[in-house]
């Protein structure tokens, strides 16, 4: 076995899929020394996720790649229930944008992977290794030891295996993920009985914006629209049909003919059949090793929440690895991911499973019902803006984890929640995004004051350990320039709306995180008692020292040893 032991990375991700590749984003942009491993011998290109929400954009924003997403995207794409003659049944369609960015969007998901994985090429110090399959780990306390097996496209060993040091593994290797199997983990849930083809189609016979699900009992189907001319559409393979022969050309032309216009040419680009997944693995962590994605739960693709979820997961991780793998913060802090996701996982999956009960009844009575309430659906104004709005998504919160609540005083809401993101601007009139301004980064953020008086020696330490931006908000109206916090700026409320934010807030400072959930809301006094307990919960004080390693080689003479 070929022994490599100069090599450590800090952070080994096994798998390029979306989430891999946004968790070695996040650990690039924060200076982490990352290694992907995929099996494959490139990026995967058939079928996948067609739904981007807002909170996925934001993670694409923080570590500056959405300019590059959002041209394979459809922003702001209705999903339409409709029955079979077209009528339209019911609509999600929100149009507000707490976030800074549509709450729903088409995409192409291979585009969006080779965006990523383009992106790492910005750092140095991250590294993404085609044919390599993760074969083993070894939790050896303060730093795991990873057997990676190079591979050909058919997936068989080519040469000798290789061992690589890191501080954590991330197992980001789908739902048949060979880490969650090392670690010995369940996959509680079920799978259906059903199954759907989905088929690509290029030169777009349609060419209308939206996604709709045709509520058709004989033949339930969906159809989206996608960048670039690209038209998907999604077929129930009915009853127990063999899915080889209903994937065959001559079937897949007939079931488009029943959906495309009439003498619409079909060019297929590509097809897949897929099961729908309701799984999610008990633990997101084990030691120093952790799921990420599909590795960790799956769900029925009914809401486009599989990826994002995904996306969610290495936003939340992202910060709390680096922290940890730089000596700032101890492991303790690591706690909190399983704590903060898995709740929300698991309400996303439920989420997905109702829609596709609603949209695929298992019976005829509950057919029915459906057919029957569906068209009422409209004439209710309260339940209308309800679905239209999106207000049934389960917005991420959690209770405990990495936030301090209130001394003595009732819970604040905002505590465990995303912060919006509204437009402001700085002393020189910029008009920027609120996350543009803070960058990948946690803040201190103040209504209209500086709180410098209010800091205390161990309190700027504290924001000192953790890079923060020091923010002082005012209306537009007010100078800028006055009153400026030690090392930070002061921005413009432009649109009003932080104005409006901290008028319900119980307090006017907000302790902001990299992946922008509001970890504190206090008082000015309160401040120090704030920043204290934070460095408590975020396991600040007596992180413990990076493993000792040997002297470390230069980083393309590493990549050389390995990859070569």
């Amino acid at each position: 076995m070929n022994v490599v032991n100069s090599l450590e990375w800090d952070v080994v991700i096994a798998g390029a899929g979306p989430c891999g590749l946004t968790l070695a984003n996040h650990l690039g942009t924060l200076g982490v020394r990352t290694l992907v491993l995929e099996a494959l011998p490139e990026l995967i290109d058939y079928p996948r996720g067609v739904g981007m929400d807002d909170e996925s954009l934001r993670s694409f924003q923080a570590v500056r790649v959405v300019d590059q997403i959002r041209r394979h995207t459809v922003p702001h794409q209705a999903m339409r229930f409709v029955d079979r003659r077209g009528r339209e049944l019911a609509s999600v369609n929100p149009l507000a944008q707490p976030f800074g960015w549509p709450r729903r969007s088409g995409f192409i998901q291979p585009l969006i992977d080779r965006q990523l994985a383009d992106a790492l090429h910005r750092f140095e110090h991250v590294r993404l290794a085609f044919s390599r399959s993760v074969q083993g780990v070894d939790d050896l306390g303060d730093h795991v030891r990873i057997q990676a097996q190079p591979v050909d496209a058919q997936g068989s060993p080519v040469g000798e295996p290789e061992v690589i040091r890191a501080q954590f593994l991330i197992g980001c290797d789908g739902g048949r993920s060979a880490v969650r199997g090392m670690l010995g983990l369940p996959f509680d849930g079920q799978s259906e009985s059903t199954k759907w083809l989905v088929v690509d189609l290029a030169n777009d016979p349609i060419g209308l914006p939206n996604l709709s699900l045709v509520l058709d009992d004989s033949f339930p189907h969906v159809n989206i629209a996608l960048p670039h001319g690209i038209r998907r559409f999604e077929f129930m393979v009915q009853g127990d049909k063999d899915e080889a022969l209903y994937a065959q050309p001559e079937h897949i032309q007939a079931l488009l003919r029943r959906v495309l216009p009439q003498g619409a040419e079909a060019k297929v680009i590509r097809h897949r059949v897929y099961t729908h997944h309701a799984r999610i693995a008990p633990t997101f962590r084990k030691g120093r090793v952790f799921l990420a994605g599909d590795a960790a739960h799956l769900m029925p693709v009914w809401q486009g929440q599989g990826f994002n979820t995904g996306i969610r997961d290495a936003t939340n991780l992202g910060w709390k690895l680096a922290l940890v793998a730089q000596g700032k913060a101890g492991p303790a802090l690591l706690e909190s991911y399983t704590q903060e996701r898995h709740a929300h996982a698991a309400a996303m999956i439920d989420l997905s499973v109702l829609v596709g009960k609603i949209f695929v009844p298992a019976n005829g009575l509950l057919r029915g019902v459906r057919n029957l309430l569906a068209p009422l659906i409209a004439k209710i104004p309260p339940l209308r803006r309800y679905i239209t709005e999106m207000r049934f998504k389960p917005m991420p919160f959690f209770q405990n984890g990495a936030i301090v609540h209130g001394q003595g005083r009732p819970t604040a809401p905002a505590v465990g929640r995303m912060f919006i993101q509204p437009w402001v601007a700085d002393a020189a009139g910029k008009a920027q995004r609120l996350d543009d301004a803070i960058g990948l980064r946690f803040a201190l953020i103040s209504w209209s004051a500086s709180v410098d008086g209010w800091l205390s020696p161990a309190s700027r330490r504290v924001l000192d350990t953790l890079g923060a931006a020091s923010m002082v908000i005012r209306p537009s109206c007010q100078d800028l320039d006055r009153d400026v916090p030690a090392g930070g700026e002061v921005l413009a409320d432009r649109d009003g709306e932080l104005r409006r934010w901290f008028d319900t807030a119980p307090g006017s400072v907000l302790l902001l995180r990299p992946d922008r959930v509001v970890a504190a809301v206090c008082m000015p006094c309160e401040l120090d008692a704030c920043l204290k307990e934070l460095a408590k919960v975020l396991d600040l004080a007596g992180s413990p020292a990076r493993p000792s390693a040997q002297p470390m080689p230069s980083l393309a003479q590493r990549t050389k040893e390995i990859f070569a």
